[in-house]
């Protein structure tokens, strides 16, 4: 009896992990670790990935996605893509922004943003590195996190790279299948190679856009990320300092006292 009851749960417990499957294999596929530069406590951006990014970005992703929450200003900034200031202001005038005060669209300036998304379905990149978590360190501990980030950019290459060329059609809406997604996704494969030239020769393969692209992503949502691994070095690099001064002075300040015996 015991037996049989014993039987009858682990087949309902079969069947319940068989229904779920589908559904867990839907929220998120095999994302690709990726040695990105800007990685890990002593990494920085490659500012010719950021450049190849933002022209990426430019020609290819900027059809549907925005970028709200960055300024024409900072591709200039040190630290990021760092065009020529000529360059950023000659960029920034080919984008047409709404000013409320004209009730109208005007060339862009160096303090305005990248438009948004005009497609309600298209999400704004601006945060999308930071806000989707490619894959965490082993049993939780945050050791990926650490060393190697969440893996929002690793995300964005999968995401780009993994159509399979599988379709289906739903309610009208034709779907692709994704493997870094774990799915079908409404987004179509967008990247094809050579989507763009680059100036400094770099071949412009499918894998290599995407990870351009990903890297200005991720400037796009850290811009400052350089600023606080240099400040946080600084602060520990001053609290090693500050701990080996404490002990030598706490040394010397007991050695009078230290070793003696009382006599009685």
């Amino acid at each position: 009896m015991l037996r049989k009851t014993l039987l009858s749960g682990l087949a309902a417990l079969g069947l319940v992990a068989a229904a779920a499957a589908p559904s867990m294999a839907a929220e998120g596929g095999h994302i690709h670790d990726y040695s990105f530069s800007f990685e890990g406590p002593f990494g920085t951006y490659d500012q010719a990935q950021l450049q190849r990014g933002l022209q990426v970005y430019t020609e290819v992703c900027s059809a549907c996605h925005g970028l709200k929450f960055v300024a024409f200003r900072t591709l200039a900034d040190p630290g990021g893509p760092a065009i020529a200031e000529d360059q950023m202001r000659a960029y920034a005038a080919q984008w047409d922004v709404f000013d409320p005060e004209l009730d109208d669209l005007r060339p862009g300036t160096p303090p305005d943003h990248f438009p948004p998304s005009q497609n309600a379905a298209a999400p704004d990149l601006s945060l999308m590195a930071k806000a989707r978590a490619g894959f965490h360190g082993p049993l939780g501990l945050g050791i990926n996190q650490m060393l190697r980030g969440i893996g929002g950019p690793e995300y964005i290459v999968g995401i780009l790279t993994g159509f399979t060329g599988e379709e289906m059609e739903q309610a009208g809406t034709v779907l692709y299948e994704n493997s870094a997604f774990g799915g079908y996704m409404g987004m179509n494969p967008v990247l094809m190679g050579d989507d763009v030239t680059y100036a400094d020769g770099t071949p412009a393969t499918i894998e290599q856009e995407a990870q351009d692209v990903a890297a200005f992503l991720m400037w796009s949502a850290e811009p400052k990320m350089m600023a606080r691994k240099t400040a946080g070095m600084t602060a520990v690099l001053f609290l090693v300092v500050l701990t080996v001064l404490l002990y030598l002075t706490n040394k010397k300040l007991w050695l009078p006292y230290k070793g003696k015996k009382k006599h009685s």
